[in-house]
Formats: C-alpha cells, structure tokens, sequence
C-alpha cells in the first residue's frame, strides 16, 4: 500500500511536533501530546483506509 501525499505530510507534521513537545515539555504535558498525536495518527491511518476501501 503506498502512502498518499497528504498522509505523508501528515504524518511528518505529527513527527515534527512531537520532536518539538519532547525538547520543549516534560512530565504529564509531554505524555499527553504525545497521545493526542497517536490518537490524530490512528485516526488519519483509518480514514485513509476507509476510503481505500471504497
């Protein structure tokens, strides 16, 4: 399955702004964005998905 452009994108900005959370937060802030970037993630891989199967 090759990746889609914009998903591509999507998924560097997640990396770039978890990079940024972990130099710049720590404790609970970080572990929180870095939730909030796996749930954005997850959720951009399926809709992805769905419309592949369609």
């Amino acid at each position: 399955m090759p990746l889609r452009p914009r998903f591509k994108w999507a998924l560097g900005a997640y990396a770039a702004i978890a990079a940024a959370a972990a130099l710049t937060l720590d404790g609970v802030f970080l572990w929180i964005v870095l939730i909030v970037l796996a749930a954005l993630a997850v959720k951009s891989w399926i809709a992805v998905r769905r419309e592949e199967l369609e």
